[in-house]
């Protein structure tokens, strides 16, 4: 069997324990409160962490990741005298993915007996991590290099990503929203819903009054998609930031009805798109005919 890497970033939002288990290495992105620098090292602990210091009013910044660590660490794997496949998470939202690039270039110059094939995944968080999981299972059943990249490229479109955020703050901290924006939103008690497209950014498709509509709004979005699959067999990653009862509401209606899903996971939200929306931010992702916001 031909062997090969499977590797992605912290931002897959996978938890340690799978990556592990598959033997999947990863870049670690790093985040900062001011004073330290912190390394994301997917950890349930670490992500739970940083949410009850941001509710107890704590604010983090991420970092992008530099192409001389980038070329280290494709370096060290392509020694082991490997082909490597690197996901990250959409270059339309990582400022770092030229640089990936750049290191790549080098790479490729270096090692020209090796590839190394770096997908623009068009996902994020979780999406990316339901990305990189089936691309894994499709290499420990015996696919290619060529056959994994080619189901990377021609379904990645197909992970669908769901959000909602609790604090307009956190966006508008970010530049999502403006300060007025923000303001009305919060006085008026508006929650966004966002939605990664084709494009593989992350907008606002709509905003609703309350938390629980916004939740509604999610689920009856996940419904009709999987209306429209075959879901035996399928899963459903939820991912959330301190919001466990409201991510077990919108699983609880998942199964109800769509009872014949493998699995509808809950798990922590990686802290590099949680530094950004804060706690209270809960998506979902899965697998669908086609991204359609509404």
């Amino acid at each position: 069997m031909q062997d090969y890497i499977i590797a992605t970033s912290s931002t897959s939002d996978l938890p340690r324990t799978w990556l592990e288990a598959h033997q999947i290495p990863f870049i670690a992105y790093t985040f900062t409160d001011g004073t330290s620098v912190f390394e994301d090292d997917c950890r349930e602990e670490s992500r739970q962490d940083l949410y009850t210091k941001m509710r107890a009013g704590a604010r983090y910044k991420t970092s992008m990741i530099n192409e001389y660590t980038y070329y280290e660490f494709f370096k060290g794997l392509v020694e082991q005298g490997k082909d490597v496949i690197f996901l990250d998470m959409s270059e339309k939202m990582s400022v770092s993915f030229q640089n990936s690039r750049m290191a790549s270039s080098r790479i490729a110059a270096d090692y020209p007996g090796r590839k190394l094939y770096l997908m623009d995944t068009r996902c994020i968080s979780g999406g990316l991590g339901l990305l990189v999981e089936k691309m894994v299972l499709m290499k420990e059943d015996g696919a290619s290099f060529e056959d994994v990249v080619a189901w990377g490229e021609a379904h990645k479109l197909e992970v669908a990503h769901r959000f909602t955020v609790n604090d307009l703050n956190y966006l508008k901290a970010g530049g999502r929203v403006s300060n007025a924006s923000a303001l009305v939103g919060t006085i008026l008690n508006i929650k966004p819903v966002l939605y990664v497209p084709d494009t593989g950014t992350l907008d606002v498709v709509s905003k609703v009054r309350g938390r629980k509509a916004a939740l509604q709004k999610i689920l009856a979005g996940i419904l009709h998609d999987l209306s429209a699959c075959d879901c035996r067999g399928a899963v459903v990653r939820i991912l959330q930031a301190d919001c466990v009862p409201d991510a077990e509401w919108v699983r609880d209606g998942i199964l109800e009805a769509h009872p014949e899903l493998a699995e509808v996971s809950i798990t922590g939200l990686g802290v590099v798109i949680g530094a950004h929306c804060g706690p209270g931010l809960l998506a979902v992702f899965y697998l669908c005919k086609g991204r359609q916001p509404e």
